[in-house]
């Protein structure tokens, strides 16, 4: 039997409860990161010899030379005949959705005259160059490949730019042909804090880029917090969650199967269901206990259930709402009879599904919409990965002779009011030469 966690709202204890159960991931390592700093630094100061030492170490691959960390493009052409039929159909047909969802969210540039003819408005451009960290210890993500590299091409990126670790020297093909559908221009075969080190900093082989996206482990996720401010992130991603709100109305093997489905991405992955109903709870807990000895990554389904997994029964709806606000997950499955009528209650979560037959396993690889998702309660404040982390705004002000008389006495105005003489002057300069 595994030793899930029940809460009920009902308990005067509960949210000291449910707050324990957030605080589970949030502990910043310090050893950890003093590790990665000393990696970042290598890179930085050594570049490929650094580079080619840590890979040496960590992947166990015997590597003479920076160029050989470059897969050939070739490479990636060969993958996509290599791969299955059924994998590369699947491949392009999730490419094509992601592409379709992605293309709805481009940014366009705008201006328009407001009432004193001065000329307003925005510029959008796209970053020049991107690096997407794709991860490839536990398991091979060509699903994550899709998710990063389709929006930054869709944003009009000219250079994408992607890492992937090969431990033992070994490449997942799929991998490979996902680069490819996708429209990756180069393929190195680095990965963990080096690699991103080698995207921050630039080395003689890999170039520098302006934004790094793409999940990682531990040891990555420190490294992107450590080169922010050096070049954009997409986030500081943690471990998966799901979290699930049923009525009763569903089937326990399905609230089962999809809590599983988070759980074994890794031991701290979160998977929490909510429900109205005991008896649906109930019959829960029996599914997962019936259903867990066949699963080929039952250990760490167990370990992450353990761990960060929880049941908790709520009195309705409204109180379901309340509970999941307060989680702020990255994944929300509303499997409740009229899902649509919750919406307008939830604030905070990276991705909603709508009734119990959207799985949020098919947002993970072909609904559409980005997998890569605000987790450990960041959705308080942060969104999906989307075409937007891969353009930038630049204002625009616009003003001649006949329109700058009314900004220039306003700035003058204000910059005198802070003390600023030269900001004032020069308005001032403006205003008596238009006034001639």
């Amino acid at each position: 039997m595994i030793a899930l966690k029940w809460l009920d709202s009902t308990d005067p204890d509960f949210r000291a409860h449910l707050d324990k159960l957030l605080s589970g991931n949030r502990q910043l390592d310090a050893e950890l990161t003093a590790t990665v700093g000393a990696i970042l630094d290598a890179v930085r100061t050594r570049g490929d010899a650094a580079v080619l030492e840590y890979t040496r170490r960590f992947d166990g691959r015997e590597v003479r030379t920076a160029e050989a960390l470059q897969v050939a493009s070739g490479q990636l052409e060969e993958a996509v005949q290599t791969i299955p039929a059924e994998l590369r159909q699947a491949l392009e047909q999730a490419a094509e959705r992601i592409r379709c969802y992605h293309d709805r969210q481009r940014q366009e540039s705008w201006t328009y005259k407001d009432a004193d003819g001065v000329v307003l408005g925005q510029q959008v451009t796209p970053l020049d160059r991107v690096g997407v960290y794709v991860p490839g210890g536990k398991a091979a993500y060509p699903s994550s490949v899709l998710m990063n590299v389709i929006p930054a091409r869709v944003a009009g990126v000219n250079d994408v730019i992607m890492v992937v670790p090969a431990p033992g020297g070994e490449l997942n093909t799929a991998v490979l042909a996902a680069a490819h559908i996708a429209g990756v221009d180069r393929v190195f075969s680095i990965g963990g804090a080096q690699a991103i080190g080698a995207l921050a900093f630039g080395t003689e082989t890999v170039p520098a880029v302006d934004k790094i996206v793409g999940p990682g482990n531990k040891y990555v996720a420190a490294a992107k917090r450590l080169v922010f401010g050096i070049v954009g992130i997409d986030m500081v991603a943690g471990p998966s969650e799901v979290v699930i709100v049923s009525d009763g109305s569903g089937e326990p093997d399905w609230a089962a199967m999809d809590l599983f489905a988070q759980a074994e991405h890794d031991e701290d992955a979160r998977a929490v269901l909510i429900a109205t109903d005991d008896t649906f709870l109930s019959a829960v807990a029996d599914s997962i206990n019936h259903l867990l000895p066949d699963m080929e990554r039952a250990d760490i389904i167990r370990a992450a259930l353990e761990n960060q997994g929880a049941l908790i029964r709520v009195r309705d709806l409204d109180e379901a709402a309340e509970v999941v606000n307060r989680i702020a997950p990255e994944h929300l499955e509303l499997a409740v009879a009229d899902a649509e009528t919750m919406l307008p209650a939830i604030r905070h979560a990276g991705a909603i599904f709508l009734g119990s037959w959207a799985a949020e396993a098919m947002g993970d690889y072909c609904a559409g919409p980005n997998h890569v998702l605000p987790t450990a309660r960041t959705a308080r404040f942060s969104s999906p990965l989307g075409v937007y982390d891969f353009q930038k705004r630049s204002s625009l002000i616009g003003a001649d002779s006949r329109t700058v008389a009314g900004l220039a006495r306003m700035a003058s105005i204000l910059a005198r009011s802070e003390g600023l003489t030269a900001h004032a002057r020069s308005a001032e300069y403006r205003l008596e030469s238009a006034d001639k």
